[in-house]
């Protein structure tokens, strides 16, 4: 009795010392689970898979984590960089209102100056740090990029602004998978190409002579004594093209965007012009731009509008006569909602054409079904036909 029972204790305690081993090789390997993923630099980095704790070298990349973390999108996030606040202070307001812990979540700075701290990074226990495909020349030059590589923190470049029609849909898989939120990531990436194919489907045969030529004015007004800077062929320029109208920037320079003299304006006198603005007066008292945005309403927007192009020498152009004299929220051109923007350019360009489309309908749904806040605000405008 005594060896049957000392055999039968020793199995005991045999598995038992299995199971612990076992589950305890599956705990870590679910708690350090990794994954291989390339970012939008081409960059091959491996990451822990549903991260705890990230830092965002830019606040507005809310804009596209929401879409992915719909039930709290601040909840992994411990840093960032405070340029929701300051330029978007609308959408920060709408989403403390509704996170209020927002107000926790470090404010880092530029991940690209000389008191960026990554002592802080590391303190904050952080698992990856996200930044922009438009920044990786100052990541490499600062030397932040080494740093927080030899600190053991990856960084993953995401790009919704250099090349926002080519980059969303893969930045945004990026994320899924790294969030594990794939389900959702796939979810946007069906409705974002139902939504810009809307518009491809009805310009593609629309022909070179028969498109009109559209001015953009990057942040029109934002500096009142300044004018004017405007995009090249990449982000809104290029959303101008595929909403079949002639980017005038695209004519003019390479690149994502460049400084234009109002006279070279005047002298072309293009079809249509469009601004873009944000709710900036916080961060730039004085500024002339439309402050769309969430809190946004259309007699303000008007007016605005109205005090634009009223500047010396605009109400001469054949784009404030006719009517074609409009302006669009400017974030737009960083967040994966752009083609309400390609969709309002489109109405614009040809009302007829797109007599059906609703892009305010688009943004609500939008809203609706991806974001754990509600629409409110204005968010374009037109400015009436002078004659």
């Amino acid at each position: 009795m005594k060896i049957k029972s000392l055999k039968a204790l020793a199995a005991s305690v045999a598995t038992t010392l299995v199971t612990t081993v076992v589950l305890g090789i599956t705990s870590g390997t679910a708690l350090a689970e990794k994954i291989t993923i390339t970012d939008i630099a081409g960059r091959t980095v491996q990451v822990d898979k549903n991260p705890d704790k990230i830092v965002l070298g830019e606040g507005r990349m809310v804009y596209s984590i929401a879409l992915l973390d719909r039930k709290n999108p601040f909840k992994r996030v411990v840093g960032w960089k405070d340029d929701l606040i300051k330029y978007d202070p609308d959408a920060f307001r709408k989403y403390k209102a509704r996170f209020p812990k927002v107000d926790q979540i470090k404010n880092l700075g530029s991940p690209y100056a000389a008191e960026y701290s990554l002592e802080t990074i590391i303190t904050l226990d952080t698992d990856v740090v996200f930044l922009n495909l438009g920044n990786l020349l100052k990541a490499q030059e600062s030397g932040i990029l080494e740093k927080l590589e030899k600190a053991g923190i990856p960084v993953v470049f995401l790009d919704f602004r250099q090349r926002p029609t080519q980059h969303t849909v893969p930045s945004l898989q990026i994320l899924g998978r790294i969030f594990d939120e794939r389900d959702n990531a796939d979810e946007f990436a069906d409705y974002y190409q139902k939504n810009m194919m809307t518009v491809f489907s009805r310009v593609e045969a629309i022909k070179d002579e028969d498109k009109p030529i559209v001015f953009i004015e990057r942040a029109a007004g934002y500096n009142p004594d300044k004018c004017c800077s405007t995009f090249g062929g990449a982000n809104l320029g290029r959303l101008v093209d595929l909403a079949g109208g002639i980017n005038w920037g695209s004519r003019k320079f390479p690149g994502f965007s460049g400084k234009v003299n109002p006279e070279v304006i005047f002298t072309d006198d293009p079809d249509i012009i469009l601004g873009t603005g944000a709710n900036w007066a916080e961060a730039q008292p004085g500024t002339m731009a439309v402050l769309f945005g969430y809190e946004a309403s259309e007699d303000l927007v008007a007016q605005r509008l109205a005090a634009l192009a009223g500047r010396k020498g605009w109400g001469e152009l054949k784009a404030v006569k006719s009517g074609q004299f409009h302006s669009i929220y400017h974030q737009f051109y960083n967040s994966p909602y752009h083609f309400v923007a390609l969709q309002t350019f489109a109405k614009w360009f040809y009302p007829e054409k797109f007599s059906d489309l609703d892009p305010e309908a688009t943004f609500v749904e939008l809203h609706e079904k991806f974001l754990p806040i509600d629409y409110s605000g204005v968010f374009w405008g037109s400015l009436p036909a002078t004659q």
